[in-house]
């Protein structure tokens, strides 16, 4: 992962990013949300979409209602519920009267040590768009893409007049998603980029980092990279069996410490899809190469 920029960062300001398109980041900056969580206010003048509308801050709620300004809040739309992400819904829904509407609910329930935001307990969604369905307003449409992997109940949102694709954490502008199981699946990720890839969306607009300008290009690499990343696995299992930890120094050179935990999780959803392909086996803690049949 990159590390994070120096300040000044644009917390609380509202960027015009395109015609239809408004940027506020949210103040809660850490290793895993790079300079914070990108809340979009979709549409002009009438009515509006808030996407992934972030923590349940009170200045980034005051934030969000600033750059809406006189328009009406028609949806508050959430691509997953991490809590980063969505636990804003149901104060700004008190507050406006909007509707949230999107990914399903999910509350994780696992004893295994986590290294990302935690779920959001809190999400109650209106409706739940399932791939395909619309949210319209004035002058937009945002079409879901469902795109699981990440989180199962992972969504983006196709901006139909400018082909703009809100991408959450599937597809983000300064890292990798990390991918977390019991909930991350890395084959469904890896299907869900395919997903993306076979797509002609312009721009996307991603939960963290800047604004992603050449999508297919970055989806390319991100797919070569997870291939490259299982390659590692496979060869290093080839050398001996390991347990997970020790993947970590031979894979991750100069790692944060303090993203060891999430390196460590991602090579478990990798070693988890190899297992399901009959690819790896998990022998008490240590994980072996099956032979090719």
């Amino acid at each position: 992962m990159a590390g994070i920029p120096p300040k000044p960062w644009p917390t609380g300001e509202a960027e015009h990013l395109e015609p239809l398109v408004r940027r506020v980041l949210a103040p809660n900056p850490s290793p895993y949300t790079y300079t914070g969580t990108q809340t979009y206010v979709v549409g002009a003048h009438v009515d509006v979409a808030v996407i992934d509308p972030g923590p349940n801050d009170p200045a980034h709620i005051d934030a969000i209602m600033a750059a809406v300004g006189e328009a009406k809040i028609a949806a508050i739309m959430c691509t997953h519920t991490h809590r980063d992400h969505s636990p804003a819904a149901a104060p700004l829904a008190a507050k406006t009267g909007a509707p949230i509407v999107g990914c399903a609910p999910l509350v994780l329930k696992t004893d295994l040590p986590r290294a990302d935001e935690a779920f959001d307990t809190t999400y109650a969604p209106d409706r739940v768009l399932e791939d395909g369905e619309q949210m319209r307003g004035t002058g937009w449409t945002l079409t879901a893409v469902a795109t699981p992997g990440h989180t199962s109940n992972h969504l983006c949102f196709a901006l139909e007049e400018s082909g703009a694709l809100f991408t959450g954490d599937h597809v983000m502008g300064w890292s990798t998603s990390v991918v977390i199981p019991p909930d991350g699946n890395m084959g469904d990720y890896m299907a869900s980029l395919e997903k993306l890839q076979a797509r002609d969306d312009t721009v996307y607009h991603a939960a963290h980092g800047a604004a992603i300008t050449k999508p297919k290009q970055l989806v390319r690499g991100m797919i070569g990279h997870r291939r490259q990343r299982e390659n590692q696995i496979l060869r290093l299992m080839g050398e001996e069996p390991r347990t997970v930890s020790a993947f970590i120094p031979a894979m991750y050179k100069g790692l944060d410490e303090r993203l060891i935990g999430a390196a460590e999780m991602s090579v478990t959803a990798h070693l988890l899809d190899l297992e399901k392909r009959g690819m790896a086996s998990l022998d008490g803690e240590v994980w072996r190469a099956s032979p090719i049949r």
